[in-house]
């Protein structure tokens, strides 16, 4: 079976922790190499943040318990990228 190497969540988080804490927890995962994360947009409750989350063997079951275990929640997995390498997107005629 192939291995996750990259995946890319939408996720609704509160305020606190903070974007490096939520980050930080997200990038002690057993498995996880990087992690970045982007803020999208902020009102006066909640955050939703792109998270990018990269390794050679993701378990994502235990990367969405840990951002539920912070108090966020999974809105979509953006991207997921599996197999011997990550492979990068390219422009293609249909995307104009």
């Amino acid at each position: 079976m192939a291995d996750l190497r990259r995946v890319v969540i939408d996720v609704l988080k509160p305020h606190e922790p903070s974007i490096l804490t939520f980050t930080e927890r997200i990038a002690d995962v057993a498995g996880v190499d990087g992690v970045a994360a982007s803020l999208i947009e902020l009102d006066q409750e909640v955050q939703n943040v792109k998270i990018t989350v990269e390794g050679d063997a993701l378990a994502y079951e235990t990367i969405e318990e840990t951002v539920e275990g912070l108090g966020g929640t999974v809105h979509s997995v953006d991207q997921a990228v599996y197999g011997e390498y990550v492979v990068e997107e390219r422009r293609t005629l249909q995307d104009g």
